[in-house]
């Protein structure tokens, strides 16, 4: 009798260890669901101004308004959070009419500057530059005078 009391109590402890794995193994740790990715930096124009010059990488002789007399009106930008190599494209109008386009490069980076000019010569009015993205779309407008 002692021998099937040891056998019982032997098969006991097989069966709960056996059954402890079972629920141990079908209690694990379910898989966290996958973080929604972090939104991409975007590109951002954090400066668009007008000048009548650019020195050392920054713009001079910066206004709103200039006179009939200035010759180029320059269009300096500073672009932040590039995510890629690509092109923005600075639309030049006065009043309705678009008069010129051009295609500038900014790199992969945190900051990038550049700058498109547009000779005026005399041109008076209410004049616009729209700074597209390579989709189109525009990230910036800013607005000058000339009198």
């Amino acid at each position: 009798m002692k021998k099937r009391a040891a056998v019982r109590m032997i098969l006991v402890v097989s069966i709960l260890m056996m059954w402890g794995m079972v629920l141990s193994a079908s209690g694990q740790e379910k898989a966290k669901p996958a973080e929604a990715p972090k939104e991409a930096a975007t590109l951002t124009i954090a400066r668009a101004v007008f000048g009548t010059g650019v020195e050392n990488s920054e713009p001079t002789g910066t206004a709103e308004t200039f006179p009939a007399s200035t010759e180029k009106v320059y269009c300096f930008i500073e672009a932040t959070n590039i995510p890629k190599d690509t092109e923005v494209t600075f639309v030049w109008s006065q009043g309705d009419k678009e008069l010129s386009k051009f295609n500038l490069p900014l790199k992969t980076g945190s900051r990038w500057r550049t700058y498109a000019y547009k000779n005026i010569r005399g041109l008076k009015g209410d004049w616009k530059v729209e700074i597209k993205d390579a989709e189109g779309k525009v990230l910036k407008e800013a607005k000058f005078k000339v009198e």
